[in-house]
């Protein structure tokens, strides 16, 4: 995409990858609905993204402050997480968004850091080295249903979280598109995929080699036995520093998704001005405005994830709409792509 539009000339839209294959006719109704899908996609993987942080939270603060898990705790947070989103988003991509991901980064790093030397330091870092080994020795197995038993595994791992996936891929690449200006291949490589997949590996490995050596090692049965939004704070429980780090944890899961809603809106604000970077500011706070709007009438649903029950109904909806989206994208420029060689 970044090829496309800062060296072809074409604007910063869904709709310019596919210029190859269609050629003028992006122009028309095809790029309109190629970039409505890519829309689309984006408001329901953001809704689901924000969802699930909504949920964490709320379980952070009734776990710290005893703060009620209600329906109206949901929407409150929902509430500030797009109302500080909005702020970010008018502010712009280097004053809010830039400045933001870079005060969360930091903070994130400390707890990082903190985890590591607090935690099984050794076990932590033998841990990673092994963790990537096996990675790469298990990746095209679990990649592929095919010779597996174990179909909750595939329907959970391959389905649910693929289709959230794949629904964060037009905003997530048309993003970094926009970020990667003047940036070499090289540099893209390295500074988007490998140091990126080199830190989520070191940060699994931390917070969850923490949390199974707390449980087999110490006996400490809650970690395992608590709700998944919950399992954060319980590791941390018997950790020095509790609330501080407790505290942390749940800014940490706001901003995260503060971060992700204000440079989606970004994106999806871009791809509704046609690839205009600089769109009016209103259009920014519809957009993003509009994102909070789809989640909040359906907080009771999300609080339903922590208890396991409906809210995960809601998920699986949100993911399926989403991930059917852009798999049709793909599905559209992969028979494309083969009738133009069979041509």
């Amino acid at each position: 995409m970044a090829i496309f539009s800062f060296n072809k000339g074409l604007p910063l839209t869904m709709r310019s990858i596919f210029y190859p294959l269609f050629g003028e006719r992006i122009w028309g109704w095809t790029g309109h609905i190629i970039d409505i899908l890519a829309v689309v996609a984006t408001v329901f993987g953001l809704a689901t993204s924000l969802g699930y942080g909504a949920s964490q939270a709320a379980t952070g603060l009734n776990f710290l402050f005893g703060i009620p898990m209600t329906e109206t705790t949901q929407v409150v947070l929902i509430v500030i997480i797009t109302a500080l989103a909005l702020m970010s988003v008018v502010a712009g991509l280097d004053s809010g968004v830039k400045r933001l991901s870079e005060i969360n980064m930091g903070v994130a790093a400390l707890l990082l850091l903190f985890v590591i030397v607090v935690g099984p330091t050794m076990a932590i870092f033998t841990g990673f080295f092994e963790n990537i080994g096996a990675y790469l020795a298990n990746i095209p197995a679990l990649s592929v249903p095919f010779g597996r038993e174990d179909v909750n595994y595939s329907q959970g791992w391959t389905a649910f979280y693929w289709a959230w996936w794949i629904s964060w891929s037009p905003f997530v690449g048309m993003f970094i598109a926009r970020v990667s200006r003047g940036r070499s291949v090289r540099e893209f490589i390295v500074c988007v995929i490998l140091i990126p997949s080199t830190v989520c590996v070191l940060w699994m490995t931390a917070f969850g080699g923490t949390a199974i050596s707390q449980y087999v090692n110490d006996g400490y049965q809650a970690v395992f036995n608590a709700e998944l939004p919950l399992k954060l704070f319980m590791m941390l429980d018997v950790m020095p520093l509790t609330e501080i780090t407790s505290l942390v944890g749940i800014v940490l899961v706001v901003v995260f998704f503060i971060t992700s809603a204000d440079s989606g809106s970004l994106v999806i604000d871009t791809i509704a001005a046609g690839g205009k970077v600089d769109a009016p500011t209103p259009q920014r706070v519809f957009w993003c405005t509009f994102e909070g709007l789809v989640l909040s009438p359906n907080a009771g649903w999300w609080l339903g994830c922590c208890a396991g029950n409906g809210g995960n109904d809601w998920l699986t909806i949100y993911h399926g709409i989403a991930g059917c989206d852009c798999l049709a994208n793909q599905r559209l420029d992969g028979r494309t792509s083969s009738e133009s060689k069979s041509g």
